[in-house]
């Protein structure tokens, strides 16, 4: 069984994936990262070589590729939830926790992040996140088993939270 950790880019999944995997003595990959090596370029040039829809192709094979899989903390990227075939694959073998948080915290944690292309053109960093987040929150809340509000809390105190679900699971 794996923990999949999903949510808006910000909101902590790479840093509490990193310390559950190492309190649970279980494997960390992050979906990106793994994205990146499958195709041999950074996440910005699959999407200016293939645009979103390349990209998500190729986060569908990975979500398989890792479903696959078992004893993993899984850190998704923030848009897995775009296509309801890689949640329903990741389920099967995950325990799928929320971890969310608001815009004002999001855009403080990652203004001025140079990994990820823009989602939307034509609006500043904070509109392109509320409008992102807004039409996400729907599909996250359907996807996840549990959610985890990360806006007053820090990295140790989500991974605790996380740990705590997991082990309350019988795990």
């Amino acid at each position: 069984m794996n923990i999949v950790l999903i949510g808006y880019r910000g909101t902590g999944k790479s840093h509490v994936g990193r310390l559950v995997s190492k309190r649970l003595k279980m494997g960390c990959v992050s979906m990106d990262g793994r994205i990146v090596e499958k195709a041999g370029i950074a996440i910005p040039e699959i999407v200016q070589r293939y645009g979103w829809p390349g990209f998500r192709d190729l986060e569908s094979e990975v979500a398989r590729e890792l479903a696959g899989r078992d004893n993993l903390v899984i850190d998704t990227g923030g848009g897995v939830i775009e296509r309801p075939e890689n949640i329903e694959v990741l389920q099967v073998n995950g325990l799928v926790i929320w971890l969310k948080a608001s815009v004002a915290a999001i855009v403080a944690r990652i203004q001025g992040g140079t990994e990820r292309p823009a989602l939307t053109t034509g609006k500043s960093f904070t509109e392109e996140v509320a409008e992102v987040l807004a039409r996400r929150t729907p599909m996250y809340q359907e996807a996840a088993a549990f959610e985890i509000d990360t806006d007053a809390c820090g990295v140790q105190e989500v991974a605790d939270q996380v740990v705590a679900i997991w082990r309350a699971r019988g795990r």
